[in-house]
């Protein structure tokens, strides 16, 4: 056998046993009912494809220091391949002259399914509007997944705060390899899944949980406490010419880029669902740190569908509660748009 191919094998092998064993020892507990207000400070780590909405995302997290203690970004192949999506994470970290934010690169590829990628929403480079560079500042020593296990074990119970904007491989390589970092996580915050809105990349998946539904399970049965922003909520706080205008009538550089990008990435959204606006899917994970007041949902089951076909990739969201299993996520369904571009507004107005 090659040794691509027997690399290959020996991973699936591993971590199929690790996902098994991580399935069989860890217990579900119902998440309680999280009442955060805009004060609440975030040790945060940000995992993230960068992809359009996901560098707006970033620049709207830099630009609130106050609250978001970001300790790290890390990277993963999704939206465009890793190596693209660990530059544009590093563009991001320039724009926002915020070189103290490490950015390590993580997993190339999903642990078991066929990569795939999302080059027609975001274009070759994944961000489309505004032209790319290779930036000054290097990525961090080490991998990504290193990094999480490293700090998760060393922190402080229930202390870190990870916000998740694409597939869920690092953290699930990280649980699978060291089940005990959990302790040091306080909360997950992840855009992903769909429900009431149907998928964007299938019928019925969302693209992140499609793009590695493997990890997605792994995640979900971590126990720890986790909320979902999905496409329920982020096709309810849509863009507008208004929104947008006021962006570039910062009169910043950052306000004019998030603008550029918006006016060029929202288009494909705007004409296959014809929609009058376009999602900022990503962003709406750091607002609900900042203001999880804009936002309602509630406790409820989640699984996902790993089986090969039709469903591959679903969100099974137990909303009416009929299978009476416990909750695992704030499923979050509703949000004040306005209440969401007046506060990114606001924090891209702080950048240079």
């Amino acid at each position: 056998m090659p040794r691509s191919s027997r690399w290959k094998a020996d991973l699936s092998s591993f971590l199929l046993a690790g996902f098994a064993a991580l399935l069989m020892t860890t217990s579900i507990a119902p998440t309680a009912a999280r009442a955060a207000d805009a004060t609440t400070v975030h040790t945060l780590i940000i995992d993230t494809d960068p992809g359009a909405d996901d560098v707006i995302a970033l620049l709207f997290a830099m630009a609130s220091p106050e609250t978001l203690k970001i300790q790290a970004l890390t990277t993963v192949a999704g939206n465009v391949p890793l190596a693209k999506t660990s530059r544009n994470a590093r563009l991001a970290r320039e724009w926002a002259k915020r070189p103290d934010i490490p950015v390590y690169a993580g997993a190339p590829r999903p642990l078991l399914r066929t990569p795939i990628y999302a080059a027609d929403v975001h274009g070759s480079e994944g961000i489309t509007g505004v032209q790319v560079f290779e930036p000054k500042q290097p990525l961090a020593e080490g991998n990504a997944v290193n990094y999480l296990i490293r700090t998760l074990r060393a922190a402080p119970e229930k202390s870190v705060t990870l916000a998740m904007l694409g597939p869920e491989t690092n953290l699930a390589l990280a649980l699978t390899q060291a089940p005990d970092i959990v302790r040091g996580l306080r909360e997950l915050v992840l855009m992903g899944g769909a429900h009431f809105n149907g998928g964007n990349i299938t019928p019925t998946a969302e693209f992140n949980v499609f793009a590695d539904p493997h990890a997605a399970e792994i995640v979900l049965k971590s126990g720890v406490p986790i909320t979902m922003l999905p496409l329920d909520v982020t096709h309810k706080i849509l863009t507008s010419p208004e929104r947008i205008a006021r962006l570039r009538g910062l009169g910043n550089q950052a306000g004019k880029t998030v603008a550029d990008i918006l006016d060029a990435y929202v288009q494909h959204d705007m004409q296959y669902y014809g929609l009058t606006g376009g999602p900022v899917h990503d962003a709406t994970v750091i607002a609900y740190l900042l203001q999880p007041s804009l936002f309602k949902g509630k406790q409820v089951n989640v699984e996902v569908d790993s089986r090969e076909g039709i469903g591959f990739g679903q969100t099974v969201t137990d909303w009416y509660g009929g299978l009476k299993r416990p909750a695992n996520v704030n499923w979050i369904a509703e949000g004040d748009s306005q209440g969401f571009f007046d506060l990114l507004t606001q924090r891209i107005s702080r950048l240079p």
